[in-house]
């Protein structure tokens, strides 16, 4: 299948199927081959890849970038804010915790509305709410306005819920079987380099400094320069962001249209998901990890300024240096699982990795050497957060024909929850005991979750879909060579 040039509206009447044969469409838009029997009909489908789908997942990257950036962007200069607005360490650290609280009971009527309405509703609510949210917060730079920049950081926690499980449905419904796990990889890229932003950008637009006048000034031109990305993003989803593709990417998403919407129930489909075990368990390793990431990002800040004084703009370069380096990964590891289908054993092998970096980068935080942290930080960066795409794309082989949307809110559900446990718990125990203990914390529940991935069964669904429809064409192409030569020589 190729990027050939045709157009959304099929202009030259024409599309290419997987086997790359060219097949005619009639003006009505549905696919059609003239010559194909009733038996060809049922058990194939036609498939098309559009060059669309490479302005969707990059619109949805951006927009989930700049959502992501504002998650971090109080909590890695905690030590400023809680200055600024003369509030406690732990008030600033639910700045960010917000974006895991909202998430739990929000994402299930959000994974509903997705089944009901789409792909395209759900980037216009996600879009819009960012959008108001950042213009709130323009309004909340002054010392006595806390209350408003809390409640412009929940506004942004709300459209979050829209964007964070999105980046599988939007590989499934676009993206061919051989590129859909590169394609989740994308939709993951925008929300870490948001991340990653979110760590860099703050440190250096809010410097530390006493004057309340001039920081408010510095804080606002922060909070304006966001509102002005989210403004420009919201106007594009309106104009660009397309529902799905006419022609289904897949045989797996050709199969999954042709089920009746009545036949579909919202509870059935999550009750099903729940006694999947093999999935049951990858909802609870999932959680443990990133769940993991959520606290060290969090308190990342803490961490630093405790052995690095007045090390604020290296704290964000530290966590740049995770964030970058697990995009690297998460391209890298959804290429490979793009060519080697290994969804098993590549994730059982960057949990392990994940679990051994977080315990380097726990004995070495202390050194007294920066160039350690950046170089322990970047190691565990690069398998802790390259994990989340593995996540995604299992999930949806452990579930499929299941909505994407509804495993991937699952997981994401999982991993709010113990974001906020493993947050809290860590700050305390970082507080009664030491850095060391509190890291070794994380590191106790990453190994529970290693052994955990270990026994998750291997059961590709979607891609067993995939195979049985291939197969099929390729059986029916067989059969109508052998037929055509004798309905020549009869008329």
């Amino acid at each position: 299948m190729g990027d050939k040039s045709v157009s959304d509206k099929d202009v030259d009447d024409q599309y290419y199927t997987d086997d790359h044969s060219k097949i005619p469409i009639p003006n009505d838009g549905e696919a059609h081959n003239e010559h194909s029997s009733p038996l060809q009909s049922e058990k194939t489908m036609s498939t098309h890849l559009y060059k669309r789908r490479w302005l969707v997942v990059c619109l949805f990257s951006s927009y989930s970038l700049c959502n992501s950036y504002q998650w971090i962007q109080y909590g890695i200069i905690n030590n400023i804010f809680m200055k600024f607005y003369d509030v406690s360490s732990f008030t600033i650290d639910w700045m960010s915790m917000i974006y895991m609280l909202t998430y739990i009971p929000l994402i299930f009527p959000v994974t509903w509305l997705l089944d009901k309405k789409g792909l395209r509703v759900i980037a216009l609510v996600a879009t819009a709410l960012n959008c108001a949210g950042t213009w709130i917060k323009v309004a909340s730079a002054r010392p006595d306005l806390f209350p408003v920049t809390f409640l412009g950081q929940v506004t942004c926690s709300v459209a979050q819920v829209f964007i964070l499980g999105m980046p599988s449905r939007i590989a499934s419904v676009w993206f061919g079987s051989k590129e859909v796990s590169t394609a989740c990889a994308i939709g993951v890229f925008g929300n870490q380099l948001g991340i990653a932003i979110g760590f860099l950008v703050p440190p250096i637009l809010v410097p530390n400094v006493e004057d309340m006048d001039e920081l408010a000034n510095h804080i606002r031109i922060m909070f304006y320069i966001t509102a002005g990305v989210a403004t420009v993003l919201f106007i594009l989803v309106i104009f660009v962001f397309q529902e799905k593709p006419d022609i289904p990417p897949t045989q797996a998403q050709a199969a999954a249209r042709l089920i009746p919407a009545e036949s579909y129930s919202y509870m059935t489909s999550i009750l099903c998901l729940l006694r999947n075990r093999a999935f049951i368990l990858l909802i609870i390793s999932y959680g443990l990890n990133v769940g993991c990431f959520y606290a060290v990002s969090t308190l990342l800040n803490r961490m630093i300024i405790e052995y690095y004084p007045g090390e604020e703009v290296n704290a964000g370069r530290i966590g740049l240096t995770i964030v970058i380096a697990g995009m690297v990964g998460s391209l890298i590891c959804g290429i490979w699982l793009d060519r080697s289908k290994t969804y098993k054993q590549t994730t059982f092998l960057v949990y392990v990795m994940s679990l051994v970096g977080m315990l380097v980068y726990a004995f070495t935080l202390n050194l007294g050497h920066l160039w350690v942290v950046f170089l322990t930080a970047g190691t565990l960066g690069f398998f802790m957060t390259g994990y989340l795409p593995l996540g995604f794309e299992f999930a949806v082989e452990l579930t499929y024909p299941e909505s994407e949307g509804t495993s991937s809110g699952l997981l994401n559900c999982s991993a709010q929850v113990f974001g906020i446990i493993f947050t809290i718990c860590q700050g305390k125990i970082i507080d009664s005991f030491s850095m060391l203990a509190g890291n070794l914390f994380l590191c106790a529940f990453l190994f529970l979750g290693t052994v955990i991935t270990a026994f998750i069964k291997s059961d590709l669904r979607r891609q067993k879909a995939n195979q049985i429809a291939n197969t099929a064409a390729a059986a029916n192409h067989q059969d109508y060579g052998a037929v055509a030569p004798i309905m020549s020589s009869r008329f």
